[in-house]
């Protein structure tokens, strides 16, 4: 997933809720130092993602998508990549599974000792599984994340882990879709973007919702565009929430 550290386009608790006035907002979950506002409109099985603060673009385009879109969205509070845990910091699109939380507290916090580190973890298990209930769609949904990247991450970073690679713009590694079901990605090669299909879950868990997905049969589809690239990531969602079903 993406790198960025900073984001340009900060954007404060008061904004967000400024942001969401003109949809409703149905109520806030919590998972570890994660907070999530949660946004109902209509009663799609549609569930949508935006789970690193600093990514403001994909912020900025999902709540402007669920001024007029039928489902359920989730919306990371903070600007910041990482949020708390007790005295440190995790990567929240590493804590869906304990595995790969674990790898992303002990890179991000290595001066923690054992016990600090099994007690943010026994609080995601506890805290995950009441997300995943509301996130994750009931059979037939389908769930998208959005995600800004910066130049050190691209399309050519998935394609070697991949089960099929669609590059129709090949000159714009930045922006591609990422999905977990094959019909899905079927549809997505037919439209004139890039995409990769990862149904097997990678064999090392990173702990990414992607993965989760892969391993659980969930239907996802990640939405990656470079951060202020606004025009492009609105294409490209209003493209698949037309032509995925």
């Amino acid at each position: 997933m993406p790198r960025l550290h900073h984001s340009s386009f900060p954007l404060s608790r008061r904004a967000l809720l400024a942001a969401l006035v003109a949809v409703p907002v149905h109520a806030s979950i919590r998972v570890g130092g994660a907070r999530f506002r949660v946004v109902q409109r209509g009663s799609s099985t549609r569930r949508y993602i935006h789970i690193h603060g600093n990514e403001a673009t994909a912020r900025e385009i999902l709540i402007e998508h669920m001024r007029t879109a039928s489902g359920v969205a989730f919306l990371v509070e903070g600007n910041d990549r990482y949020v708390p845990a007790n005295s440190g910091k995790l990567d929240p699109n590493r804590m869906f599974s304990r595995v790969g939380a674990e790898q992303n507290l002990r890179r991000l916090n290595p001066g923690w000792s054992r016990a600090q580190v099994e007690r943010i973890l026994d609080g995601l298990d506890r805290d995950l599984p009441r997300l995943l209930r509301r996130l994750l769609p009931p059979d037939g949904g389908l769930l998208m994340s959005l995600h800004n990247n910066s130049e050190g991450y691209s399309i050519r970073d998935e394609t070697g882990i991949s089960d099929r690679v669609s590059l129709k713009e090949p000159d714009r590694p930045h922006e591609f879709f990422l999905c977990t079901d094959p019909l899905d990605f079927e549809r997505l090669a037919a439209s004139p973007y890039n995409v990769v299909l990862q149904q097997k879950a990678p064999p090392d868990d990173d702990g990414s919702l992607s993965r989760l997905c892969a391993l659980r049969g969930v239907r996802y589809v990640n939405l990656e565009c470079g951060l202020g690239r606004a025009a492009e990531q609105r294409e490209r969602l209003a493209w698949a929430e037309s032509h995925l079903s």
